[in-house]
């Protein structure tokens, strides 16, 4: 059975004089490298780091990355801008249409206040012919009504005088005087007519 304790005992044994010998220091180009201190290895995983990293070419992965997010971002705010005028652009064009729209209902409103006047005017004025008119047409039948009185009123009156005078000439005068007198009645009441 001790040989197979003998090769744990020397694993034990080899560790034990790992950890007992210091690693050795040495100078490097003015540098006192110490392999023992914790910061010289922190400091040699670093540089392989960042020699991984160039390696891998990183950076300009890096680089070409933020470069093509830089030109999207740029085409974005490209593209925001021409939408901002396109929209600027409508908005002018709405407001010079509501401004044509509102002159152009002005104008309308103008032209039918204007054409209601002269209609009103028109009709005015019709109404002023037609009533002078019909007073004419009116004073016309009066004047044809008084004139109609008149004559009616003076043949009733011819009519009246020549049987009054007829009455009276018939028992004044007989025969040939009375015809006389008769005919220059009737030239006279012939003559008041005309």
């Amino acid at each position: 059975m001790e040989p197979e304790h003998a090769p744990v005992d020397a694993h034990a044994a080899a560790a034990d004089h790992a950890a007992a010998a210091p690693l050795p220091s040495f100078n490097l180009l003015g540098w006192n490298l110490d392999l023992n201190d914790p910061a010289f290895w922190a400091f040699v995983g670093l540089l392989i780091f960042i020699g991984v990293i160039i390696y891998m070419k990183v950076p300009g992965t890096v680089t070409k990355s933020l470069d093509d997010r830089a030109t999207k971002i740029t085409s974005e705010l490209a593209a925001a801008e021409a939408l901002r005028k396109e929209a600027e652009a409508k908005l002018a064009e709405v407001q010079k249409r509501a401004a044509e729209a509102e002159a152009d209902a002005k104008t309308i409103v103008e032209a039918a206040r204007r054409e209601a006047q002269q209609v009103a005017a028109a009709a005015e004025a019709a109404l002023v012919t037609r009533i002078a008119t019909r007073e004419k047409m009116a004073q016309d039948r009066i004047a044809r009504a008084e004139s109609d009185a008149i004559r009616d009123v003076k043949l009733a009156a011819v009519d009246t005088a020549s049987k009054a005078a007829a009455a009276i000439l018939s028992e004044q005068l007989s025969g040939k005087a009375a015809d006389e007198e008769f005919s220059k009645s009737l030239a006279a009441a012939a003559k008041a007519l005309s």
